[in-house]
């Protein structure tokens, strides 16, 4: 990277999963917070088919409006990484006779910051292509982000560990398909209610809450409908407790955020609508009324499980805390959490007094100082 000049952002948003829209709201905040005095800023999208596109550096078209998301326009010029090169291409958006002559050389990139909750974006898959083309990138690696995705691979980390994620079974589409007498009673082992959840959504995206036997196959299917791999949850007690987390730069250790807790309306759960649409109801208290010493083993904790799964850049981990028993459970761990300025990550930072834009700063400068390769 030259000194002369900003460093380049790649910013990419939208993507393939279920989370597009929600990949795309978040863009619209960071696009406003990002320093443009610091960095040079290019934004890119992916289109629900999975093409590459140039999108206007305007938030207003990224946003969620009157309860609806926004999602990557299907018809901008076509944007392709050159591996080796760090540098970018943008194709013609037709295919007119002598389009060719309109490829644009837009330059080389330092860093990409990728926007991409879910499948295809927070994976692993689009982090394998930043490390063959060379390209650094804020987040997670390729391991990391894969098995943190997977919400059974993630509890089965964190249990060899030592960290307690609560009791759960996997369940295939093919092995309800073969035998869901069997599957019903793995499940019913665990006791209801339980949570059916896709192993590798989120923003609760196909999770449902069953309370008997009869509601269990539409729940898996439910789940399915989003990935062929199902988990279910045993229900943990207590409240629901959020921990940062954050690498430090240069290889210095990660630090925690205060504790945030979600607050939802009694016998319901946090699902897609209560986080994005009906959100009059959920409190989210941060700094979270904590008892000290709790609060201390939750972050521990919380870095234990950044280690284990060996995040890199950021990670937001969900616990169940149960003050009668004195528990602490670990319920996933997100490495592309929610990252509106609204949304409970950059909030938490925000009261340790890390602000939405200097929380990217240093997220960004973390990536480009972080080497090259296998780490």
């Amino acid at each position: 990277m030259s000194h002369s000049r900003r460093p380049r952002v790649l910013v990419i948003m939208g993507g393939r999963s279920g989370e597009h829209e929600i990949s795309c709201a978040t863009a619209a905040g960071i696009l406003r917070a990002l320093d443009r005095d610091r960095w040079d800023v290019l934004p890119v999208g992916i289109t629900r088919d999975g093409r590459w596109v140039r999108v206007p550096d305007d938030p207003s078209l990224l946003e969620f409006v009157d309860g609806h998301g926004q999602s990557v326009p299907e018809d901008g010029s076509g944007v392709v990484l050159v591996p080796g090169t760090c540098r970018l291409l943008e194709l013609p958006s037709s295919t007119d006779e002598g389009a060719a002559t309109t490829v644009r050389d837009l330059g080389e990139i330092d860093v990409v910051l990728p926007l991409l909750h879910g499948p295809y974006g927070e994976d692993g898959t689009i982090q394998g292509l930043f490390e063959m083309a060379d390209v650094r990138y804020v987040g997670c690696g390729v391991t990391s982000s894969a098995v943190s995705m997977d919400k059974h691979l993630t509890k089965t980390v964190l249990a060899a560990a030592g960290i307690d994620v609560g009791r759960w079974e996997l369940l295939t589409a093919r092995q309800w398909e073969v035998d869901p007498a069997e599957c019903t009673r793995r499940v019913e082992a665990l006791g209801y209610p339980v949570f059916v959840k896709p192993c590798r959504a989120g923003s609760s995206i196909g999770i449902s809450k069953v309370d008997g036997p009869e509601q269990l196959a539409a729940a898996v299917k439910e789940a399915a409908n989003n990935d062929p791999r199902i988990i279910v949850e045993a229900a943990t007690c207590g409240r629901e407790i959020e921990c940062g987390v954050l690498a430090g730069i240069g290889g210095a250790a990660p630090t925690t955020a205060n504790l945030g807790e979600i607050v939802v309306p009694e016998g319901e759960f946090y699902d897609y609508q209560l986080k994005y649409f009906d959100t009059e109801g959920v409190s989210l208290e941060c700094p979270a009324d904590v008892d000290p010493h709790v609060a201390q083993r939750i972050r521990e904790t919380a870095v234990r499980a950044f280690e284990a799964l060996e995040c890199e850049g950021l990670a937001r981990v969900d616990f169940f805390h149960d003050p009668t028993t004195g528990s602490v459970c670990v319920n996933e761990v997100n490495t592309l959490p929610g990252f509106t300025p609204f949304s409970m990550y950059p909030r938490m930072w925000a009261s340790v007094g890390l602000e939405y834009a200097a929380l990217l700063d240093h997220l960004l400068t973390e990536a480009l100082e972080r080497p090259l390769g296998l780490r």
